[in-house]
């Protein structure tokens, strides 16, 4: 996984998107209020403004001074951006009325599913699969990052849950363990460049909303509830989802580390969903009923955005089209870091 100082700047997607870009690379204003008051909350230029906003808490990019991280004129724009998003995200998400209906309904598989990990299994192809990887990118590169940051606001039982499982998603102290790196060791299975950062210009608006969803929750303290929400929806839902997609690299050939990715997370995610049901969730709320509404958005709001990209990613490939912005080249073209 070759690491520059940071991934080159994604290419504009619209006028707040192109705005933020010059603004970062300091050779141009911040958008205008009107045009991100304007802008789709879900739309690619909003969403990837937003990326570009996020990344400087992670690891920034390449020619961009680190100082720009707490630039105050980028985070009242930042600020601006959360608000359209955010409020697009509570207006729209059916919230369910306790966090145990909201979970009650992930804990239940159905026995005819039809979502992505579904057709991968049954039917995707192997290019398919790499336009996944490629999407999923965006965040497996950085796994469990955006879920630390709630670590510091958290206590006692829920903290050490937490951290607990954190530990296990970067390696338990084995470099080579490392979520982020077993997915790295995937992409080089399936012909895909390792770079951090290097398919946000290929990937869809609606694979950079998961992403910048967790970031949102996760650089706010308000939103600690949540991000904790959002955690338990990725680990409850992720261990058969896992075992779908580890069948789905089986079936097509994709190679051992694609197979040892999917395969990891089946068993680490069955654990990892009942400590965050019972010690993160059960500790939080414990010390901050209060939170429990948020909790139950956190898990919504992520159903509501794994829908929307599953309904780009299946509309795109029942057609027989790509869901990146611009297609792959062909297994073995792509250059393998």
């Amino acid at each position: 996984m070759k690491q520059r100082e940071g991934p080159r700047l994604p290419s504009p997607r619209g006028p707040v998107s192109a705005a933020v870009g010059a603004y970062l690379r300091r050779t141009g204003p911040l958008p205008h209020d009107e045009d991100v008051a304007t802008a789709a909350a879900y739309g690619d230029d909003l969403q990837l403004a937003l990326h570009l906003c996020y990344e400087l808490h992670y690891r920034g990019f390449e020619g961009v001074p680190a100082d720009r991280e707490w630039d105050p004129d980028l985070l009242r724009t930042r600020a601006a951006l959360e608000h359209r998003f955010l409020s697009a995200l509570r207006a729209d998400t059916p919230t369910h009325d306790t966090v145990e209906e909201a979970l009650a309904q992930l804990l239940v598989e159905p026995v005819d599913g039809t979502g992505v990990t579904h057709y991968l299994r049954d039917e995707g192809e192997l290019w398919q699969l790499r336009e996944y990887a490629a999407q999923r990118s965006v965040y497996h590169l950085k796994e469990a990052d955006p879920h630390a940051w709630v670590l510091p606001r958290l206590w006692g039982r829920a903290k050490a849950a937490m951290a607990a499982v954190e530990f296990d998603e970067y390696g338990g102290g084995r470099p080579e363990r490392v979520h982020a790196r077993l997915f790295a060791d995937l992409m080089t299975d399936l012909g895909l460049d390792t770079s951090y950062g290097h398919y946000v210009d290929a990937a869809s608006a609606q694979a950079l909303g998961t992403v910048n969803l967790m970031s949102l929750f996760g650089l706010h303290r308000a939103l600690r509830g949540a991000l904790v929400g959002h955690f338990a929806a990725v680990e409850v839902t992720s261990s058969p989802g896992s075992r779908r997609l580890a069948e789905a690299m089986r079936r097509t050939g994709a190679g051992p580390a694609a197979e040892h990715f999917y395969d990891e997370h089946v068993e680490a995610d069955a654990v990892h969903e009942q400590v965050v049901r019972h010690d993160v969730i059960g500790g939080l709320l414990a010390e901050e009923p209060h939170l429990a509404p948020d909790v139950a958005f956190g898990v919504d709001a992520t159903g509501q955005g794994e829908d929307r990209l599953a309904e780009h990613l299946l509309t795109a490939w029942r057609a027989g089209r790509s869901s990146l912005r611009t297609p792959l080249p062909p297994s073995g073209a792509s250059h393998i870091s």
